[in-house]
């Protein structure tokens, strides 16, 4: 390696090690505590960097993160790999039907989500740009533009991971939540895209701003159409032909770097390319879930920690602090996203409980507003104090969204499974082979269940399963469906010997089986229901006790011993 001598390898390789580890341990650590992992992360570099350790140990501090610029240079070029890596990971999530298939609801939040809080953001950057930390050589427009971008945007990995914690993410609720986070996503992304190109910051190219803008609309819109297609046709010929799921991972890594590539030349920064390319990857059905996971995991376990880290040691946190602008930018950033998105919820038919649930859910901005404000701290658009603030607040908005929506809900209310399986819904053996005859299976013995018509039970069913598959890992699956005048919650049961392939993360089929049916007017029943399946069957004891039960009564007594605190 030119320029690096034995002594800079020798501190290269012990830095990214010592970083790596401390990040993973407070990472983990957050997650004990039930935060985002993210916090932990930024933790680490914020006790390795100038913060903590360059005031009270300089000498150490300097020895293992040297100002020397070779090491600069590559500690540069691989934050940008990591954070290209990582929005290829939030492209992955990002499911572009969702946002139709969900209709008035996940349109409504989105717009209300991006325009309430954008707008003040930008009223408030136009009178009083100074306070909020305007640099003095930053152009007027494009600040209000970032500032509004940076009060409308969500964090679509967090809010994804905030949902799976509470078992929501494929409930109706989550739906409409993700949808509405997909847009966002998109919409900021290619908002402050464009922002970059008209501040015309990105070095290396000589194109004029209106080549870019040209380029980064058709690029956009080649990848969302053509790109997302031929990834569709091109997956299935990859895995026949190449070793799974290396041939996939390698493809998807190779053409994440290629997309980002481009629009590096093309005048946007690197991390779109990759973004659009995980979008268009993520959205072929091809694509197995546990490929999805390996992509997630391999990305969010080494380079996102070290990424995230790396953060806290460019910046002395304590130093830099301004409480006022925190608390400002803090309180714009809430009130606007909450409301918005609230009031948009409700005028998209959702209940007033479900409604605010969703503007707290949507209120989550993490690591997507990190790398917003970093890139904004990098082309002198912001300063230190500003960037500061702007990661306060990604961490506790992180932090409230799930409590809130836990409260919100009241999903820690009585267990709710139990009182809704009677004998007639428990099926015991499925004979199914595949999950539509699981469903079928299901659906005949709920219907008898409530007197309902079995085939309008199982359209509905599979009109649900059709817009996102109901495994939810660990061997279970939880199909279910609204069903129009139902007068209280219905579920059946069913167990399979050799497993039901219901598309779980984990790509475990699923050996227990639960269909669950609730009105359009429940009071939150579907979701409780379905936390409550997810929360007690997450545990191995209680899925091989399930296991053991042969008969109706024996299954009941199985979760009517079950405690929750054990």
């Amino acid at each position: 390696m030119a320029g690096l001598n034995a002594h800079h390898l020798t501190i290269m390789l012990l830095s990214l090690g010592v970083l790596l580890l401390t990040a993973r341990i407070f990472a983990e650590i957050a997650r004990k505590l039930a935060q985002p992992p993210v916090l932990g992360e930024l933790l680490a570099g914020v006790l390795l960097g100038p913060t903590l350790l360059g005031t009270l140990a300089p000498a150490a501090h300097a020895f293992l993160f040297p100002q020397d610029p070779g090491l600069q240079a590559f500690f540069g070029g691989f934050r940008l790999l990591a954070v290209v890596l990582f929005l290829l990971v939030a492209g992955m999530e990002v499911d572009l039907s969702t946002v139709w298939r969900q209709g008035r609801s996940a349109l409504s939040v989105s717009l209300f989500g991006i325009f309430v809080p954008g707008g003040i953001g930008f009223a408030l950057a136009s009178v009083i740009p100074n306070l909020l930390g305007r640099e003095p050589g930053a152009d007027p427009l494009t600040f209000r533009l970032f500032f509004a971008i940076a009060m409308a945007i969500s964090a679509l990995p967090v809010i994804a991971k905030t949902l799976l914690d509470l078992n929501l993410y494929r409930s109706d609720l989550g739906m409409v939540v993700i949808a509405s986070a997909v847009f966002d996503d998109l919409t900021g992304w290619l908002s402050f895209a464009l922002v970059l190109s008209l501040m015309n910051v990105t070095a290396g190219h000589d194109f004029g701003i209106t080549f870019t803008v040209i380029c980064t609309l058709g690029f956009t819109l080649f990848m969302l159409t053509a790109g997302r297609a031929l990834f569709h046709r091109m997956l299935p010929w990859v895995q026949a032909h190449t070793t799974w799921p290396g041939g996939v991972l390698g493809l998807s890594l190779s053409l994440a770097l290629i997309a980002a590539a481009l629009t590096e030349w093309i005048g946007i920064h690197a991390i779109f390319g990759s973004f659009l390319m995980g979008i268009a990857i993520g959205d072929s059905s091809h694509l197995r879930e546990q490929t999805r996971q390996t992509i997630n995991q391999f990305v969010s376990f080494i380079f996102a920690p070290l990424f995230f880290a790396s953060i806290g040691l460019q910046v002395n946190f304590v130093a830099h602090f301004d409480w006022q602008l925190t608390i400002i930018v803090l309180l714009v950033a809430c009130a606007g996203k909450i409301v918005g998105c609230t009031f948009g919820a409700r005028l998209g038919g959702m209940p007033p409980r479900e409604s605010l649930a969703i503007g707290f859910a949507m209120n989550a901005r993490g690591a997507m507003e990190i790398v917003l404000g970093l890139l904004a701290l990098q082309n002198g658009l912001i300063g230190e104090r500003m960037f500061v603030s702007l990661v306060v607040m990604a961490i506790v908005t992180s932090m409230m969204s799930g409590p809130m929506m836990r409260s919100i809900l009241q999903l820690r209310r009585s267990p709710l499974l139990s009182d809704f399986l009677a004998a007639k819904g428990f099926v015991g053996k499925l004979t199914a082979k595949d999950r539509y005859q699981a469903i079928r299976e299901l659906s005949e013995a709920a219907a008898l269940s409530a007197n309902l018509d079995p085939r309008v039970v199982e359209t509905a069913v599979l009109e649900r399963e059709a817009l996102m598959p109901t495994g939810i890992g660990h061997g279970i699956a939880i199909p279910h469906a609204r069903i129009e005048g139902l007068a209280r919650p219905v579920v059946a049961f069913g167990m399979s010997e050799e497993g039901v392939d219901f598309d779980a993360p984990d790509g475990v089929p699923a050996e227990l089986v639960f269909l669950v049916l609730t009105s359009y007017k429940d009071g939150g029943a579907q979701v409780s229901i379905l936390a409550d399946i997810a929360r007690k069957f997450g545990r191995a004891e209680l899925r091989q006790a399930a296991h053991n039960a042969g008969t109706y009564t024996e299954f009941l007594a199985v979760l009517r011993t079950f405690s929750p605190q054990n």
